[in-house]
């Protein structure tokens, strides 16, 4: 059994998608009378499609699967016209993960998404097996989908590594007995009690990978 692995969240941490789902949940909103704000966007980041949009029918009246229709659908056509770049050095930081352990996805978004990132970016080679919330029990914050990665992966939480930027992303992860390094953007700050949670908080992704090759070469 594969002892140690590594586990990326997807949104926000290898492609700058994170604002195209916020976009998503303003528009689908905005159009059923409701007024999204950045708390909602804090609320729904990292948990699964049927939890964001239960949470956006509550707010809207909207049936639940036409708001998940929505909100994926606006989402979808972005990756379709090539609006959603990998973020600068996600693939070395992929890479170098790959050369050491293996690596997962544990992802909140849909299965069709994360399939097409890993059809049409060269990230997807390196990938022994992605998971998506909706395919588990539960979302971030809770650890299912964590857990599913490193078991398709045969391997252990103990000295193994996740990278997230959400706040219930950081806290799925920590849950699910991984160290978790966090990778904060501006605009979505992680809480203070989930930076708690991890082994460091940076803001770019040569400064993850410097960190994450540290750890794994180290053994720590």
């Amino acid at each position: 059994m594969t002892e140690r692995c590594v586990v990326f969240d997807l949104d926000g941490v290898l492609v700058m998608s994170e604002h195209l789902w916020e976009q998503g949940w303003q528009s689908v909103s905005g159009r059923h009378g409701y007024a999204w704000t950045s708390d909602d966007t804090r609320t729904c980041q990292g948990k699964s499609v049927p939890e964001w949009a239960r949470y956006v029918g509550d707010r809207t009246g909207m049936d639940v699967q036409a708001a998940a229709d929505g909100v994926i659908g606006a989402v979808a056509a972005a990756y379709d016209r090539g609006e959603v770049p990998l973020i600068d050095g996600a693939l070395e930081l992929v890479r170098a993960a790959a050369a050491r352990v293996p690596v997962a996805l544990a992802s909140s978004a849909p299965r069709e998404i994360i399939d097409r990132v890993m059809t049409s970016t060269p990230i997807g080679e390196y990938f022994s097996a992605t998971v998506s919330s909706a395919e588990v029990a539960a979302g971030k914050p809770a650890p299912d989908v964590y857990q599913e990665a490193i078991a398709r992966l045969g391997a252990h939480s103990s000295g193994s590594y996740a990278v997230e930027d959400s706040s219930n992303g950081v806290r799925a992860a920590a849950a699910a007995g991984l160290a978790v390094l966090g990778m904060e953007h501006s605009q979505y700050p992680i809480d203070t009690d989930a930076a708690h949670r991890t082994v460091g908080i940076y803001h770019r992704l040569d400064d993850v990978t410097e960190a994450l090759v540290r750890y794994l070469d180290e053994g720590t």
